[in-house]
């Protein structure tokens, strides 16, 4: 999973790459003030945050987070969750 992230990643411009770095880390710190966050219906502690049309898909527990998506949209986006 990593890997596909890095891939996607790689893409991104850098301006595009610093918008995610700065999301990932307001999710980290659990400072989700202006972020646009949904939950994702049909599957429990998922959420996806949503930046232009970058989405950042995570996984919530009171322990811990985990990021299990970071790409552009398309019609295939949520088709995992």
């Amino acid at each position: 999973m990593v890997d596909r992230i890095q891939k996607v990643l790689a893409k991104l411009t850098e301006k595009e790459r610093q918008q995610v770095r700065v999301i990932v880390q307001q999710i980290v710190d659990n400072d989700i003030s202006g972020l646009d966050i949904k939950k994702i219906k049909g599957a429990s502690s998922v959420y996806r945050v949503r930046k232009g049309d970058i989405r950042i898909v995570f996984f919530k527990t009171a322990q811990s987070i985990q990021i299990l998506q970071i790409e552009r949209r398309n019609e295939k986006t949520y088709r995992n969750f």
